[in-house]
């Protein structure tokens, strides 16, 4: 009976089936998580402990009772089994909408030809050909990027501020799921790769500002390099603006000397890769150098706007959040995205301030919603991952420019 009924189903049924069933329930379990991120790390609570309660009576929620994504909520319908508080709906839609966000996700890398309609060009030619079963860690590592984009959009707009662990997750995530990726078997014609690589003097600039990095994390350790703006409650009240601390010019002189080390290393690298490497480096090497040096040009657009924008106003300018955020973004995608990203975000930061100018217009307050720039970056993170196909027609129709394929070089 069994192989009959597996005889009779269309052979794109037995091929995305079982694969669809896990992304949605990742999905769902993912969202689960980032309900728990955005509650409490926010709060200063540790996301490991102690285990999920009411928040209301301290009763514990047991994972296949009361915890399970989406379902628990509707078992309970919305209400503690114990005190019977309402739950609030947003933890079931958060859960829903990361499921659904991966299942459209699934449906866009994996089920059409890019050759067959320009939505399925989303995703290159590499997506499709190796099919989830063996593109899985890379496929995980965009769902984190975007789940990571969520929380720290929902933090930033509730705070203005990123806790830096949701950042620095998704950074370490890429520097290890990329070289996995590389190393797996696949079917692949040469060079297709799902990101732009690199060549040998791009990759020897991307990992020795890599180990430039870590000594400069070392120095902070050791305090031979200074945090910025450590001591910046000396001077100003909590309810008061950045803008109000006095010293922010002298401030960038300690993120020179932080990112001195980085720096060095992105120069010295480029110089030292070709003779490393010889003509192109193995796929691996590759695999970590793109996805380091997208950190670096993602980060190192923010941070040069945060050092330029202080010399000259005397204030802070952006916060390093933004930095970290755009870096995360680099780190997953490749160095030219974020490039775009950066262009895109202004046009959603008008379009935000036009919405809320109409909304105080109409409803004659005089309260006006502002929102950080974090979230904007996430919204061009967005828009440039899913409308790639639709921007690269529009830079090659009004610009003249070609943006380049991925894949690896050499």
């Amino acid at each position: 009976m069994l192989i009959e009924a597996q005889s009779a189903m269309p052979i794109w049924a037995i091929k995305h089936i079982p694969a669809v069933l896990f992304v949605v329930a990742f999905g769902a379990c993912v969202g689960s998580f980032l309900n728990v991120v955005i509650y409490r790390l926010p709060a200063g609570i540790s996301v490991i402990s102690p285990p999920s309660r009411c928040p209301i009576c301290g009763a514990r929620l047991t994972f296949f009772r009361d915890n399970l994504p989406v379902l628990g909520w509707l078992f309970l319908r919305g209400k503690c089994r114990s005190c019977h508080v309402r739950i609030p709906p947003q933890y079931m839609i958060v859960e829903l909408s990361m499921a659904l966000f991966c299942l459209a996700l699934y449906l866009l890398l994996f089920t059409a030809r890019p050759d067959t309609a320009l939505w399925a060009s989303i995703g290159n030619n590499w997506w499709y050909q190796n099919q989830f079963f063996q593109a899985w860690p890379a496929f995980i590592l965009v769902v984190f990027l975007f789940a990571g984009l969520l929380a720290m959009t929902v933090i930033d707009a509730r705070t203005f501020t990123i806790p830096i662990q949701i950042p620095v997750f998704v950074t370490v995530a890429a520097f290890i799921i990329w070289p996995v990726q590389a190393l797996l078997p696949m079917r692949r014609s040469m060079p297709d790769w799902p990101i732009t690589g690199v060549n040998s003097a791009w990759a020897g600039s991307a990992l020795l500002g890599l180990v430039g990095m870590l000594i400069a994390l070392l120095l902070l350790r050791l305090k031979v390099v200074k945090y910025s703006f450590a001591d910046y409650y000396d001077y100003v009240d909590p309810e008061d603006t950045i803008g109000d601390y006095p010293h922010a010019r002298r401030e960038m002189l300690k993120e020179f000397a932080f990112l001195l080390p980085i720096v060095l290393g992105l120069v010295g690298g480029y110089v030292i890769g070709p003779r490393v490497f010889g003509a192109s480096c193995p796929h691996v090497v590759q695999a970590l150098a793109t996805s380091v040096l997208g950190y670096f040009v993602g980060a190192g657009m923010i941070w040069g706007i945060r050092i330029l924008g202080t010399l000259a106003f005397g204030r802070e300018a952006m916060g390093l959040g933004d930095v970290h955020l755009l870096g995360a973004v680099g780190a997953v995608v490749g160095w030219y995205e974020p490039v775009l990203i950066f262009f895109v975000a202004p046009f959603s930061g008008i379009l935000w301030h036009v919405l809320t100018m109409f909304q105080t217009w109409v409803s004659k307050s005089e309260n006006r919603r502002e929102l950080p720039y974090g979230p904007h970056l996430a919204v061009a993170t967005v828009v440039v991952f899913f409308g790639r196909p639709w921007l690269e027609m529009g830079l090659e129709a009004f610009m003249r420019l070609t943006m380049p394929s991925a894949g690896f070089v050499g």
